[in-house]
């Protein structure tokens, strides 16, 4: 089933084209990597998928569902979850207050159960509370449940990142660059989590530069340069592609 449809999506910056009539299908359950040299339009991408910016021409569907140019927060209570490359934790709320301030989408009480404390605005903060607890547990970060998100290391950020992002339980999860700044064993722990995520159901699409990281873990691997798709297919086919290793490497000088 494909759950993720972009149909010639594009979108310019004044006179720069970030992206350009990209074609891109995610379906239910895999993991997808989206590769390409600095400036290729991959994060842009992510932000239409979002909402933070709007398409210049093409549609998004979602399930079938056209989402273009949705709020990011309407389209985040249809099941579709990010994290950044630039943190946007609470530096000075401890870990489990930022998995806790990541389930607001899924807060069903209004302004009166939180004013005046009702039994479901105690229900709701109980079981808000018990999935970030469990969430935690997760990502391996439960021991620094009570320290500020300012005080971790770079590599635990990021798995906050991820808790906050499952808060939603969401259908997809956006990863950007996950394994940024990370030791070799450190991406070897998050390569097998975002391997659990998917097992537990959510589907995965996200973008990195760590190529050993990226094909030893996704299905398949789309490649932009300069807003275009360059190639598409399993890891190997993108390995073996002149292509792709030009636009990573620059023509190879015969005179070498």
């Amino acid at each position: 089933m494909t759950l993720l449809d972009l149909k010639r999506v594009s979108k310019n910056f004044g006179g720069l084209t970030a992206v350009y009539r990209l074609d891109l299908q995610l379906r239910e359950g895999e993991i997808l990597g989206l590769v390409g040299p600095n400036g290729a339009g991959k994060t842009t991408v992510f932000n239409l998928i979002t909402g933070f910016i709007t398409p210049d021409s093409g549609e998004i569907l979602w399930k079938g569902e056209r989402i273009t140019g949705r709020k990011p927060h309407k389209i985040a209570t249809k099941g579709i979850a990010r994290t950044f490359q630039i943190s946007t934790l609470f530096k000075n709320c401890t870990v489990l207050e930022n998995v806790v301030i990541g389930h607001h989408t899924r807060i069903k009480g209004g302004l009166w159960d939180f004013l005046f404390r009702t039994r479901r605005f105690w229900r709701e903060e109980s079981d808000v509370e018990k999935n970030a607890e469990e969430l935690l547990q997760f990502v391996k970060l439960t021991e620094y449940r009570d320290v500020l998100a300012n005080n971790l290391p770079h590599g635990h950020q990021q798995r906050l990142g991820i808790a906050v992002g499952l808060s939603i339980s969401p259908a997809l999860l956006l990863l950007d660059e996950p394994f940024a700044g990370m030791d070799s064993g450190e991406t070897q722990e998050m390569m097998q989590l975002v391997k659990q995520i998917r097992e537990q159901g959510t589907t995965v699409f996200l973008i990195e530069h760590d190529m050993k990281a990226v094909m030893g873990m996704c299905d398949r691997v789309v490649v932009l340069n300069y807003g275009k798709k360059l190639a598409e297919g399993a890891p190997q086919e993108i390995q073996e592609n002149e292509e792709v290793i030009e636009a990573y490497l620059g023509a190879q000088d015969d005179a070498a």
